[in-house]
Parts: structure tokens; sequence; C-alpha cells
């Protein structure tokens, strides 16, 4: 890949979206869209309905010490399911409705997070994985009865101290106990793959073959493989690797796009789904800066993911993809070129040239808890849109431990501390101008989870 200085990216329209426009050619291709759909890498999608079983912590911070409810939070998946989840970022708010995508750690605060593992011990050896309370009470050394308040507040108050770093204690004796026993025993455990995904989610090709292969990787039994839309004037066909229409996949099976011949230059789209139980440790990021949550039980649930293929006769052929990065502080967009001629595009007044046959990644650098959105377009039609919201770090590491903090249904100010607070589901109140502006920037966005958007333009007329 070739890189020189193009000047300043364009800057999306706009007064509350931070935006960067990237500009691509596609030279010999035709045209090369989807549907207005927005792909994501896969997984659950859920709604977050509030906190259902929790007690109280006490934050210790320089200000004074702050009363907070912890516990476990409910979530109602689309397509069916349930979730319960505890929070992770203990100063930001979780918003009541917020919509949350299952994603990997590598795009939240745990991806930095030494001891993410750690988390996910506890969750797997504390309630509700384990729902016999007399046991572990029992296992804990806890003196007296433990009951599911109590457990639920024991653990979150054990995550938020490896999740946070900060100073916190259960109000409750039974739930302290708890949370000091899972805190010490706790060890580092791998993160658990994702419910379903599709991988890679973009592949390109040249009309007349197999485009792909796209491996599924899900821990369901069985999925689901639906064709594009419009499969049956297309002709594009989803099939696997002997050239046989497929309709269902297992994990490790390999997928393709089998494009007719005479194909014009175009893009089309394969959904999967599935249904399973989400595994425990599985990271969920908001669409509205809602506190970052992490899956700690799960019924069979709904889970999805897409894959494109795109395709043209000649010239370059890219496959676009992007995932966000917090070890790096930014997007990787991921540009895979098929074609038999260079794919240069633009990014952040960067120019990138990907040669035939090669696959490059690029980082571009973007400012934590900024909206961003950016779009890689060409001739033809070829409109690739990226955006969302960087949330790498808790609020803790980026302003300390000194925010007032509250909880649901709502704080206990202890000594020292201030009642002025404007009340949220949890987190901090000194961030609600900001939470507000955000919101709206995301509702002009359409959402600020990573999604992709590809939109069919008409051909011009001159």
């Amino acid at each position: 890949m070739s890189v020189r200085g193009r000047g300043a990216a364009r800057l999306a329209a706009g007064t509350l979206v931070s935006g960067l426009a990237v500009t691509g050619v596609l030279a010999g291709a035709g045209t090369a869209v989807a549907d207005e759909t927005a792909p994501r890498q896969g997984g659950a999608v859920a709604t977050i309905g509030g906190l259902k079983t929790y007690g109280a912590a006490v934050i210790r911070g320089a200000a004074g010490d702050q009363q907070v409810s912890a516990g476990l939070f409910e979530m109602s998946v689309e397509g069916g399911g349930m979730l319960q989840t505890y929070c992770v970022d203990i100063h930001t708010p979780t918003q009541k409705d917020a919509r949350y995508h299952e994603t990997p750690w590598s795009g939240t605060s745990l991806g930095t997070n030494e001891d993410a593992g750690r988390i996910r011990w506890i969750l797997q050896n504390s309630y509700p994985q384990v729902n016999d309370l007399a046991a572990l009470a029992d296992r804990a050394g806890v003196r007296g009865q433990l009951t599911e308040q109590d457990a639920a507040a024991g653990t979150q108050v054990a995550i938020w101290r490896y999740s946070d770093d900060v100073a916190v204690d259960a109000v409750d004796p039974q739930a302290e106990q708890l949370a000091d026993y899972l805190h010490k025993h706790a060890r580092n455990q791998p993160e658990p793959r994702a419910s379903l995904t599709l991988d890679p989610p973009a592949v390109s090709g040249r009309p007349g073959e197999r485009i792909g292969p796209v491996t599924v990787r899900t821990d369901a039994r069985s999925v689901t493989v639906s064709p594009p839309a419009d499969a049956a004037t297309s002709g594009v066909r989803i099939v696997d690797e002997n050239g046989e229409p497929v309709t269902t996949a297992a994990d490790g099976s390999r997928v393709f796009f089998d494009v007719p011949e005479d194909a014009a230059a175009d893009t089309a789209q394969l959904t999967a789904q599935a249904s399973t139980t989400v595994p425990v440790g599985r990271a969920f990021a908001s669409e509205s800066r809602s506190q970052t949550q992490i899956l700690a039980g799960s019924s069979e649930s709904t889970v999805s993911a897409t894959a494109s293929a795109t395709w043209a006769e000649k010239g370059p052929v890219p496959a676009l993809s992007a995932r966000e990065n917090c070890a790096e502080g930014g997007v990787d967009v991921t540009a895979a070129n098929r074609g038999d001629a260079p794919f240069t595009f633009e990014l952040a007044g960067l120019e990138h040239t990907v040669a035939p046959g090669e696959t490059r990644t690029v980082t571009l650098p973007l400012s934590e808890d900024r909206p961003y959105d950016f779009t890689i377009e060409g001739p033809g039609g070829l409109e690739q849109r990226f955006t969302g919201m960087l949330d790498c770090r808790t609020r803790a590491a980026e302003i300390g431990t000194t925010t007032h903090t509250l909880g649901d249904p709502g704080p206990t100010p202890l000594a020292g501390t201030s009642t002025d607070t404007d009340l949220a589901e949890t987190g901090a109140s000194s961030a609600t101008p900001w939470i507000a502006g955000t919101a709206i920037a995301l509702v002009v966005l359409g959402g600020a989870g990573l999604v992709v958007t590809r939109r069919r333009q008409a051909p011009s007329g001159d």
C-alpha cells in the first residue's frame, strides 16, 4: 500500500456530527451498490430494560462517598430471547431502552484491560451462573443468608473493581463478603467466541465464479442462510465448495456467492441467523454511549450476521469492512482487492493504494466518545458509509473517580457528597449535557453502533 498526502479530508455536513468523508477510485467497474441495510459484525442485538435484581454499593472517592445501585440488568433480544448483564464503566449512565449490539472486547474498554479475563471468571463462578445461593455462600465463606439481591450486588462490585479500578464496597455484609471472595480468587479466562459471525464480512471477485469463501463461526447447532433479497431476478446463489445451494450451515461451514457470468457489476448480501445461548462474558456496546454491558446469562436467543460480495468484470474490485480497535484508538478499515488493477482510496487526507490480490488494513485514529461518519465511494455508484462512536475508555480512566455517580432507582448521598445531581440509571451526572448532545447526534446518524451502509444511486443521465 502506498501512502501520500492529499490534503484535509472532506468534512461531512452537520453541526452535531464529527464526519470524515473518504473518496475512492473504482476505475472500470460498473454500478456496485447494495441495499440500505446496516450490516454489522454479527451476534445478538438487544434493548436494555434496566436493573432487575440489585442491592446497594458505595464508591469511595476524593469527593466523598456515593451510594449506587449494583446488580443485574435485563435486555430483550431482537427476534426473541432475554439476556442478563452486569455493567462496566461505573461512571457512565445506563440509559433505559438503549439499543446494544454484541461486540468483541477489542471494541470496548475491556480490550485494553488486562483484567478482562478475571471479570469473565467472576461471571462464570457467581450469580446467576451459580444459582444455588447456599452453595455459593458456602464456597465464598459468606456468613448469614445470601439473597439474590446480595449475590447480584456482590458480583457487580467485584466486576467494578476490575473493570474500573475503583474503590467500591457492597453495603450489605453478605454481598461484601461475596465481592471480596470473587475479587481475590478471580483468574484470567480467555475471551468467549462470538455467538455468530461471518468471516470475512466482505468478499469480492469476478462474475461467473464463486466468490468467497465466507466462513461461519458460531456456537449454534444450526444456522439458516438466506440469499440476497433479489436472488430470484439477479441469479446470485449461495453455495458450498461444490457449487451446491446452501440454506443451512454449521460452525466452520464455508459458503460462497455464485454470481452469473453475465451479471453486471454489483453487490449482494447474504444473511445468517440462528437461535442459541450467547456465551457468558460477551461484551455489549450501546449505540448511544450508554454504559458497556457484559453478559452474565442468556436464554435461547436470536442472533444474526451478514456478509456482502462485490463483483466487476474488470478493474479493481474492492471488498471493504471496518471494526473498532481500542488498542489503537481508532477504526481499522480493511480493503481487499480481487481485481486486476490497483484500488485507490483516500482516508483522512491520505491516499492508500491496494494492489491486485492484496489486502490492507488502515487504522483511522479517532477521538474518544465522539461520533464518526465517513464514506468510501467511487464511480459507478460504489458508496460504503461507516458510522459509529469510539467508546474505548471508562469514565474513571478519562477523568478520575471524583465524578458524582448515580444509581437506579436513585442514589443515596453519604457524608461529604453533593446532592445537586441529575438522576440517571447508573453513572455520572456531570455528563448529562454531553449525553443529551450525543443522543441528538446519534439520531442524526441513525444509530452510532459500527454499521456499514451502501446506497443505491440512480444512473446518471449524462
